[in-house]
């Protein structure tokens, strides 16, 4: 836990400085790598050795599904670039049919969710960030997700005794879930106050509230579906690049989730009033 601490203490204020005083195409830099490894660990894990070239495939599939958001051209780009991944991957399966190098109809569609759905779903930070003030949007989903984490860890850490889904995420408990939904809440109502004092835009606090109780559920959603992934491949962690946490894909679980949760209920609902 040690570690796992300190890790996000050094790297949270750096992920604040891109997403809220950089320029858009850095988050869409950042983005794009993040697409990219999380595509390349979900291969490594789910299908194991592989084909070098299905690797090449979805990892610059992956990576250039964010870079279509930043020209607000996802309409074209995700298409046309799951359609290519779609094409090259069922080549490559028909080429090895029936040998020992074959690719199943579950590792294609292992590496569209990875190299497609996975991205675009990331990408709904890049249109966030492009919103008008939208460094003050693209703060939503981040405090929503880690906070939502951070809350249902150390609650369930704390006080939690009975299990919710052991089979899934053997320590996750219901008061951890509790505890998740009560901080994501709180937090996303607390920058609201925030804005309202240190800016001149105004908030709608009860569509805010709408925001984090949706988000705060989404999240812990997003994190349950990532472990029933690793559960079913019987697998402890996505990666090892980040201590503490595994994989970049560990880490941005429920970012996939709760990205395009917020961007939907950012459009739909306006809860924060740019003048």
């Amino acid at each position: 836990m040690k570690t796992r601490i300190i890790v996000a203490v050094i790297f949270l204020p750096l992920i604040f400085i891109v997403l809220f005083f950089l320029p858009p195409y850095v988050l869409t830099g950042l983005i794009s790598l993040v697409s990219a490894i999380a595509a390349y660990e979900m291969l490594h894990s789910l299908w194991g050795k592989g084909i070098d070239r299905v690797r090449i495939y979805t990892t610059f599939s992956a990576a250039l599904i964010p870079i279509g958001a930043y020209f607000e051209i996802t309409a074209l780009v995700f298409p046309a670039v799951t359609l290519a991944l779609m094409c090259l991957l069922f080549t490559e399966a028909i080429l090895v049919f029936k040998t020992i190098r074959k690719i199943t109809f579950q590792n294609i569609l292992i590496a569209l969710f990875a190299g497609a759905i996975i991205p675009l779903m990331l990408s709904s930070l890049v249109s966030l960030k492009l919103m008008p003030e939208g460094r003050f949007f693209v703060l939503l989903p981040i405090i929503s997700a880690f906070l939502t984490d951070a809350g249902a860890y150390f609650t369930g850490l704390g006080l939690g005794k009975k299990k919710v889904f052991p089979l899934v995420s053997p320590k996750k408990t219901v008061e951890g879930c509790i505890g998740g939904l009560a901080v994501g809440t709180t937090a996303i109502l607390i920058y609201g106050a925030i804005l309202v004092f240190t800016t001149f835009h105004s908030v709608v606090f009860w569509a805010l509230a709408l925001y984090g109780v949706i988000g705060a559920v989404i999240t812990q959603l997003g994190d349950l579906s990532f472990s029933l992934i690793k559960r079913e491949f019987d697998i402890k962690d996505y990666g090892r690049l980040i201590p503490g946490h595994g994989g970049m894909l560990d880490r941005f679980d429920s970012m996939v989730f709760a990205a395009p949760a917020m961007y939907l209920l950012v459009t739909a609902f306006p809860a924060i009033i740019v003048k």
